[in-house]
C-alpha cells in the first residue's frame, strides 16, 4: 500500500512551456500553466500504482485555481417544462432528458462547474422533478463533500413568499434567497441546466472581477436569423453591455460583423450584494415578469455596469459548441451528431470530462454472425451502443443504443435513439425515431417509415420528419406475416 498527501501548494509553469497534460504527474505543471491550488490534504491508503478518484480528478482540474472560486456558489436553473420536446418530457423536466445514451442534459452544466472547480451548487427544480432528484442522488452527490463545505443542494420552489411556483428566472433565485445569504458567498452565477456546451466558469469569474462589473453575461455569436430566439446585447468598444433586447424580431448585430449578433446564453455572473439588492426591488415591481433577461437586466444597463464575456469553449474544436436542444429535431441532430467519425462535441476528452450515473450494467453483447444481407447477425455500425445492451441477431447502424437496450434477431434499427430498456422485436424496423424508456416495440412492427401511418397509432412526428415514441406507449400485438422466425 502507498499513501498519497495533496497539501496546500501552488504550482506555476514556464512561460511558453508545453506539457503533456496526458501524463502530467501529481504536483506537475499542465498545459495550460497558471496558478493551481489544491483545496486540502488528505491521505489515502490504495494499492501501489493505483489513482483514487479525488487525485483523478485533481489532475483534471489542475487548470483551475480552487481559492478563488471557493466563496462562489452556482444557482442552476433545472426546473423547465421543456414543452417543445414532448413526449420526451411528459413524465421528466428537460435538465433530465437523456442525452447521448448515458448522460443526462443537466450533466453538461453540473460537469462545467465541477471541473471549473465550483464546488458549492444549488439546483433549483419545479416541475415533475422526481427523476432529476433521483439522477442527482445517485449519480453527483458523491462528488461533494460537506465536510469540506462543499454541496449540492436540490431545492424546490420555496414558496417563501407567496404560494406560486416559480414566475421566472429571477423569481426561482429571489424564492431561494435565503439559501443565498445563508451561504453568504462573494460571488453567484447563475446558468440554466438544459443546454449542452463546455465552458470553463472560473474564467468568467476573472473577467467579471477585472472588469469591476456589477454583473457579467455569457455572450455567444449567432447569425442574425438564428438571434430571435435569444436575448441580443449592444455592446460598446469595452465589452460593456448598452442595450439588452429579449427576443426581438430585428436584433441588433455586432459592429463590423457580417449579419452576426451577440446571444446571452442565460449565464449570468453577479456580485452577491448587488444580486440580492436587484431582486427583492424586482420582487415588489408589479409588472415585471421577473425574469432576468425581460426585466433585471434591461432594468440595470442605464444605471450599473454590465459587461458581456464572450463564449470560451473548451470544446477545443475548430467552431464553438453550444446547444439549446429544446426541440425534437434539434435534439435528434445534436445526438446524431455524436455519430459521426469527428463530432463536433467531444465526449472523449479527459481534460474535460463529462461525468454523469452509470448504472451497474454488464458490458453491451453482440451475438450471432451469420453471412449475407438476410443473415441473423448481430451487430453495430457508425453507432452508440451503451451497456447493458445487447444486439441479438439484428442489426443497427447510425444509432444510440441506450443501457440495458435489446435489438433481436433480424431487426433492424437506422439513425434513432434508443433510450433505456428499450426492446426491439424480432423482424421490427425502426428508422429515425426516438424510443423512450422501457418501450417494446412488437415483432414485425415499422417505425418511422410512413409518418401518416405513425401518427394514426399516436405517435409524434416532429416538423422534420423524426418519430418519437412515449414512454409507456403500447402497441397491439398483432402479428404480421414476416415477423416469424
Amino acid at each position: 500500500m502507498v499513501k498519497t498527501r495533496l497539501h496546500w501548494c501552488q504550482i506555476a509553469s514556464a512561460p511558453g512551456k508545453q506539457q503533456n497534460r496526458g501524463t502530467a504527474e501529481l504536483g506537475s505543471p499542465v498545459e495550460r500553466g497558471g496558478r493551481i491550488v489544491t483545496d486540502s490534504w488528505q491521505t489515502h491508503d490504495h494499492p501501489a500504482g493505483a489513482r483514487t478518484a479525488g487525485e483523478e480528478f485533481f489532475m483534471r482540474s489542475q487548470h483551475v485555481d480552487q481559492m478563488r472560486v471557493r466563496d462562489v456558489v452556482a444557482v442552476v436553473l433545472a426546473g423547465g417544462k421543456g414543452a417543445r420536446l414532448d413526449p420526451l418530457t411528459r413524465d421528466r423536466a428537460k435538465p433530465a432528458v437523456p442525452f447521448g445514451g448515458n448522460y443526462r442534459i443537466v450533466d453538461f452544466a453540473l460537469s462545467n462547474c465541477l471541473n471549473s472547480g465550483l464546488r458549492r451548487v444549488l439546483l433549483l427544480t419545479q416541475y415533475k422533478a422526481s427523476s432529476l432528484d433521483r439522477h442527482i442522488n445517485v449519480g453527483w452527490r458523491r462528488f461533494f463533500c460537506r465536510d469540506l463545505g462543499e454541496f449540492l443542494d436540490v431545492l424546490p420552489p420555496q414558496q417563501r413568499v407567496d404560494e406560486n411556483w416559480y414566475l421566472g428566472t429571477a423569481d426561482a433565485v429571489y424564492q431561494n434567497i435565503y439559501s443565498l445569504e445563508m451561504a453568504a458567498p462573494r460571488l453567484v452565477i447563475v446558468l440554466a441546466g438544459d443546454h449542452i456546451y463546455k465552458m470553463n466558469y472560473q474564467k468568467l469569474i476573472d473577467a467579471h472581477e477585472e472588469s469591476g462589473a456589477d454583473v457579467t453575461v455569457g455572450a455567444l455569436s449567432v447569425p442574425r436569423e438564428a438571434a430571435r430566439e435569444f436575448g441580443t446585447m449592444e455592446v460598446d468598444g469595452t465589452g460593456r453591455v448598452r442595450g439588452f433586447h429579449e427576443k426581438v424580431a430585428k436584433p441588433p448585430t455586432i459592429p463590423g460583423s457580417d449579419g452576426m449578433c451577440l446571444a446571452s446564453m442565460g449565464i449570468y455572473c453577479f456580485s452577491t450584494r448587488f444580486l440580492l439588492e436587484r431582486l427583492k426591488e424586482d420582487a415588489h415591481e408589479r409588472t415585471s415578469r421577473h425574469d432576468f433577461g425581460h426585466d433585471v437586466l434591461p432594468a440595470v444597463i442605464g444605471s450599473h455596469v454590465v459587461h458581456a464575456f464572450p463564449f470560451r469553449d473548451e470544446n477545443r474544436k475548430r467552431d464553438a459548441y453550444w446547444r439549446d436542444v429544446g426541440t425534437i429535431d434539434a435534439y435528434f441532430e445534436a445526438n446524431m451528431d455524436l455519430i459521426d467519425v469527428d463530432p463536433q462535441l467531444n465526449l472523449y476528452d479527459e481534460q474535460w470530462p463529462i461525468r454523469t450515473h452509470h448504472p451497474a450494467y454488464p458490458p453491451p453483447k453482440f451475438v450471432f454472425a451469420g453471412e449475407g444481407p438476410d443473415a441473423r447477425r448481430g451487430e453495430a455500425t457508425d453507432s452508440l451502443v451503451c451497456p447493458g445492451a445487447i444486439i441479438s441477431g439484428g442489426r443497427v447502424t447510425r444509432s444510440i443504443i441506450g443501457p440495458g437496450v435489446r435489438v433481436n434477431s433480424f431487426a433492424g434499427v437506422e439513425e434513432s435513439i434508443l433510450f433505456e430498456g428499450v426492446d426491439i422485436g424480432r423482424h421490427a424496423r425502426v428508422r429515425r425515431a426516438i424510443i423512450d424508456k422501457g418501450v417494446r416495440v412488437p415483432p414485425g412492427m415499422t417505425i418511422g417509415f410512413n409518418a401518416e401511418e405513425d401518427a394514426a397509432r399516436g405517435l409524434t412526428v416532429s416538423p422534420q420528419g423524426v418519430t418519437v415514441v412515449a414512454k409507456g406507449q403500447a402497441f397491439s400485438a398483432d402479428p404480421l406475416p414476416h415477423a416469424v422466425g
